[in-house]
């Protein structure tokens, strides 16, 4: 082991061993490393500018001090970099900042207009680290606060931490500086973007927070004139009263914007929207909101959304869109770009994007107690009984009862519940700003059943001793041009306990002329449609043994016999009325035997000519026997 103070002496020996080699050694041995070493600590430094100012169109960023540590531009290069006036487009010029990081303890955003309005937010403590080539891998601030004065609405309020990744401000200010034809690839400006804790609150104290923001990649294409140019175009513009130029100006930058802009995702978290001054406060409250630009996921969702006003109070679970495009939006924009075009109603409506699927789930609404109150049905008068008068119109007098009882209003300190379980509804590609094609479905629909008491038709439920309705109703259709037909694939309503109603057919005659604006071209069209096949289906789970239960109490019969006075409306009356033909006598046949044993009626009409029965055959027809000559009828019960 060799003792400390051996150690020591050979420490001393080696650094003098050092030294003389060193005052040994030729020039060249010595002199290299004194010039690396001084440039070294010339070419990495910290540099601090003072008062910067840099106007962008409407918007000035002012900030009084500016640290720019471990970089290799000297003073003058960065203040040529970050130079106003300079004739050096900015994206050149940011794509020489190169440095360890940027401190801005304050960085002041003045935006001007429109009028008199400005709005002023002020950055604290921002930081961006590792800036290379006009990129910076990270991008913060503790916070921010923001005002808005001097025009119509004013207000104020504060950010939370913001931070960004993988910001590319060379990208950015191609965007928003330098022209392009909007084709080019898109530039990604942020990998991913995040703000805290948003309060906002205006002069009428509407007030909006925001727990969360979150974005990835963001970015997009450059456009004629820039971004820049193209949202000054909106600044300030009055469209009623803007000039067919600058109309077309605005509508072409719209399209140019909408087409630019990529965002692969963001979602936001803890949203709510109050107004605490208005005469009835309200409450909107949404969860959670995502958006996904691409992929498997696109579209938007929106999870726990809830609002409330004046005793009204309603909450979604989870609504979804899918399918959604801006596409035709786009190209009426670019329709109306055209100085010449003119925004008649027609090409606004072109404006319709495609909508897709909106569905939701978990739907729940409550009304104020005095919206549950029943208005009181109509009372029918009391159905003869006597052999004067037609047996099938009788029949049906009594079906809708003859003495009704009383419906109770729902008691006063109740709410009006609705509900609704699953909702979608899906829109097919527009014509002429209206769907070709869409289909609706309600699942779970649950209401009062004294809510309906004043509706033809459903104003006995409750005397037939439901409660509580528990619905499905779905509506599909869809139109073929080439055909010139209209598809009713499905118009269904089914009720729990109840039973189901379900009619589907086909329309001919249906041209584009139907999607016409003017109410009397589409409505001329109409007149042209015909009716080439219809076929409806009745099924019974309950409604029907309930419906005669009631009625043979009013009419104090036993229900065996009141179900036999029915049995003979159908098989004697239903043929008498329609015309005593084959196709009247199997239509009454089988509803005599759905009333016998009530489970399924099925009724299918085809038109004997292709073309179908017209609005024209309807109304000259003298009797409905002469229109069922016109179809080849077959009806079945089961």
């Amino acid at each position: 082991m060799t003792h400390v103070t051996g150690r020591a002496r050979l420490g001393r020996a080696a650094r003098a061993s050092v030294c003389a080699l060193a005052l040994l050694s030729p020039a060249p041995l010595v002199v290299p490393q004194a010039a690396w070493a001084q440039e070294a600590a010339s070419a990495v430094q910290d540099v601090t500018l003072q008062d910067v100012v840099l106007p962008f169109g409407s918007t000035v960023l002012t900030m009084p001090r500016i640290t720019v540590s471990g970089t290799r531009l000297s003073k003058d290069d960065l203040l040529a970099i970050l130079k106003a006036d300079s004739p050096e487009p900015w994206a050149t010029r940011l794509a020489r900042l190169d440095a360890a990081s940027l401190t801005i303890p304050e960085l002041r955003s003045v935006h001007a207009g429109p009028g008199a309005s400005r709005q002023t937010v002020v950055y604290r403590d921002v930081a961006a680290r590792d800036v290379r080539a006009g990129k910076a891998a990270e991008l913060s601030a503790a916070g921010a606060a923001v005002t808005v004065a001097g025009g119509p609405e004013t207000g104020s309020g504060t950010y939370g931490r913001i931070g960004a990744t993988d910001i590319d401000l060379a990208a950015l200010a191609r965007l928003y500086a330098v022209a392009g034809d909007g084709k080019g690839p898109v530039q990604r400006v942020y990998a991913s973007v995040s703000i805290a804790d948003v309060v906002y609150t205006d002069d009428r104290g509407t007030t909006v927070k925001l727990a969360r923001v979150e974005g990835r990649d963001l970015g997009g294409r450059q456009i004629p004139g820039g971004w820049t140019g193209a949202l000054d175009a909106f600044a300030g513009l009055d469209l009623d009263k803007a000039s067919p130029a600058d109309r077309a100006r605005v509508t072409a930058a719209a399209a140019d914007l909408v087409e630019a802009v990529s965002v692969g995702g963001l979602e936001a978290r803890g949203l709510s929207i109050s107004e605490s001054k208005s005469a009835e406060p309200l409450l909107l409250e949404i969860g959670r909101m995502a958006y996904a630009g691409q992929g498997p996921e696109a579209g938007m969702n929106l999870e726990d959304l809830a609002f409330a006003q004046k005793g009204v109070r309603s909450r979604v679970g989870k609504l979804t869109l899918t399918g959604f495009s801006l596409a035709p939006t786009v190209e009426a924009l670019r329709r109306l770009s055209d100085p010449k075009a003119e925004a008649t109603d027609d090409a606004l409506r072109r404006l319709t994007p495609v909508i897709g699927t909106l569905a939701m789930q978990d739907i729940s609404l409550d009304l104020p107690p005095e919206a549950g109150k029943a208005a009181p049905a109509p009372a029918p008068k009391a159905p003869a009984r006597d052999s004067a008068g037609d047996p099938f119109e009788n029949a049906a007098r009594q079906a809708l009862g003859a003495k009704p009882p009383t419906v109770k209003s729902a008691p006063a300190e109740t709410p009006l519940h609705v509900g609704l379980r699953n909702a979608a509804i899906t829109f097919g590609p527009p014509r002429d700003g209206v769907p070709t094609a869409s289909r609706l479905s309600l699942t779970g629909l649950t209401l009062p059943a004294s809510t309906v008491a004043g509706v033809p038709g459903l104003g006995s439920l409750t005397a037939y001793g439901y409660q509580d309705l528990d619905l499905n109703v779905v509506a599909d259709t869809a139109w073929d041009e080439g055909r010139r037909e209209l598809s009713v694939r499905e118009v269904s309503v089914s009720g729990k306990d109840m039973g189901t109603l379900r009619l589907t057919g086909t329309l001919g005659g249906i041209g584009p002329e139907i999607f016409d604006p003017d109410a009397g071209v589409s409505g001329l069209a109409m007149l042209s449609a015909t009716a080439k096949a219809l076929d409806l289906t009745i099924e019974n789970t309950g409604l029907f043994e309930r419906f005669i239960n009631a009625q043979s109490k009013v009419l104090s019969l036993k229900p065996d016999e009141l179900r036999q006075e029915y049995v003979t409306a159908s098989v004697l009356g239903v043929p008498v009325i329609l015309g005593n033909s084959p196709a009247a006598k199997a239509i009454g046949a089988a509803m005599g035997q759905f009333v016998t044993k009530p489970g399924r009626l099925s009724v299918t009409a085809k038109a004997k000519d292709g073309t179908g029965v017209g609005v024209a055959d309807f109304s000259t027809a003298g009797s409905p026997g002469a229109v069922l000559d016109k179809l080849d009828v077959d009806a079945r019960a089961n």
